[in-house]
């Protein structure tokens, strides 16, 4: 059985910030993994400009919570997949 996952404050609006920029650029196009990691370092930095050890944490909780890029995946579907998960949807 798996335990759900029990986001921050900061990881839900992470999500949604990049569900939002992946939603309105370019979203028919390829998602891929490269974006998921460079958008999650990027994103955190930004909630914490000037805590570094705080945008690491933020970074990796992102990571964590944003699932790998599956193959032909779109940037708008990965969106409506974060998206989800911010709001605690899961699989079972």
């Amino acid at each position: 059985m798996n335990t759900p996952l029990v986001l921050s404050d900061d990881t839900i609006i992470l999500l949604g910030h990049l569900a939002a920029t992946l939603q309105t650029q370019r979203p028919a196009a390829e998602m891929r993994e490269p974006i998921r990691l460079a958008r999650a370092l990027v994103l955190a930095e930004q909630l914490y400009p000037d805590k570094p050890e705080a945008a690491f944490a933020a970074e990796q909780d992102l990571l964590a919570a944003a699932p790998p890029v599956r193959p032909g995946q779109t940037r708008g579907e990965y969106a409506a997949l974060l998206r989800l998960i911010a709001q605690g949807v899961t699989s079972r």
